[in-house]
């Protein structure tokens, strides 16, 4: 059985791809009995992989069934009775048309938690459309401050609408209506949209656009590569390092260890001399290997890091000592977070591809003894 602060938590997964996998992966990392309802053919992106480089599917199991088949719907609606909380990511209406919406579980199971998470949200003009990450991040406003002076903007992986504005705000929103569910035994829906949660991470920008302190012209503003003491530099050797010495005292002590007078350089804050120091600081982090900077310059104060690849990351010390990441199934991943005082960290278990065997097990502390056995039997499993 799971173990971790969420122990005791049963939450139904509908398979999808994304956000809502990541949402399940956390809770399921942190001692959630999490059960994943897979499709027949299952869904993804790309070449199909072996499933345990499927990283978001880690720690908890899968039943692959036909939802176009009225016993399995009724199996999916009795896991559903015992659950806590379900997590969706369908287009707005399919989990309606399957006879799995949010009235009829919640007519059968008051207390639970109904999860929803979509691109533009349940309603609106264009929530019926497709639509990926990037989409999202471009219409909250986010995708147009990414990138450099004179260049377009660049797609920041899909960190931010995917997994920032659709996985946390997720997560987070489950388990305040868990939080509510507790005291009052009423359930509800959470409408979690990437694009609303992809507008609330740039809150802060906001304020600074209608300050002024920030202007809509990218690669011009303190941390969008516009500044000097907010960027990376190449090395000697090809390689790159991070700067971000925002602050007063930790811009002194890097122009201190860079041997540079600070009277010779323009007041921090001229935007207009912006280009012309970091110019400056190019040629002079071009004199030395990134070993040679990370020698002078890590674990000092002037807000330094190597920028590592994902080969690299695992192995330096400081993410080696906090065990950062970890090996599963011979596979080097991020270790789940965050952690807790009252429990050690836990270990995820590799995902395993849903089969008749694998669906009489994963049922097993869902329902009665003898009849997970008996519908592998019936022939529902995939």
């Amino acid at each position: 059985m799971p173990s971790g602060p969420l122990n005791g938590l049963k939450v139904v997964e509908m398979a999808g791809i994304g956000p809502a996998p990541m949402c399940a992966m956390l809770l399921a990392d942190l001692g959630a009995e999490v059960i994943r309802i897979d499709r027949l053919e299952p869904s993804g992106l790309g070449a199909p992989q072996e499933r345990k480089y499927d990283l978001l599917l880690r720690s908890r199991p899968s039943i692959a069934i036909d939802l176009k088949q009225k016993n399995a719907v009724d199996l999916a609606l009795r896991l559903i009775d015992t659950a806590d909380a379900v997590i969706e990511g369908f287009r707005p209406g399919v989990m309606e048309r399957l006879g799995l919406g949010p009235e009829v579980c919640l007519a059968r199971n008051p207390k639970l938690v109904f999860g929803r998470m979509t691109g533009w949200g349940q309603e609106g003009p264009i929530s019926h459309a497709a639509g990926h990450d990037l989409n999202y991040i471009a219409l909250a406003g986010v995708l147009h401050a990414i990138g450099r002076k004179g260049g377009p903007p660049t797609p920041p992986l899909n960190l931010v609408g995917d997994f920032g504005g659709g996985t946390m705000y997720l997560a987070f929103g489950v388990m305040c209506a868990l939080f509510e569910a507790g005291k009052t035994g009423k359930g509800q829906v959470v409408d979690a949209a990437m694009v609303d949660g992809a507008a609330s991470l740039m809150t802060s920008y906001f304020g600074h656009f209608a300050s002024g302190f920030m202007t809509s012209r990218r690669g011009e503003n303190m941390n969008d590569s516009g500044a000097y003491f907010y960027d990376v530099y190449e090395c000697s050797d090809g390689k790159w390092v991070s700067l971000a010495p925002i602050e007063a005292k930790f811009h002194a002590e890097l122009l201190e260890r860079l041997g540079i007078n600070p009277t010779s350089l323009p007041e921090q804050w001229d935007r207009s001399s912006w280009d012309e120091v970091k110019a400056r600081l190019g040629v002079i982090f071009k004199t030395k290997t990134r070993a040679q900077w990370q020698e002078e310059l890590e674990g000092t104060d002037v807000c330094f890091a190597p920028v590592l690849g994902p080969d690299e990351a695992p192995n330096h010390p400081h993410l080696a000592n906090r065990k950062t990441f970890i090996e599963v199934d011979g596979i080097v991943q991020p270790a789940p977070a965050p952690r807790f005082s009252n429990h050690s960290s836990p270990m995820p278990t590799a995902a395993e591809a849903p089969s008749p065997e694998n669906s009489v097990a994963a049922l097993k502390h869902w329902l009665p003894e003898g009849e997970p056995e008996a519908l592998r039997k019936s022939g529902l499993f995939g």
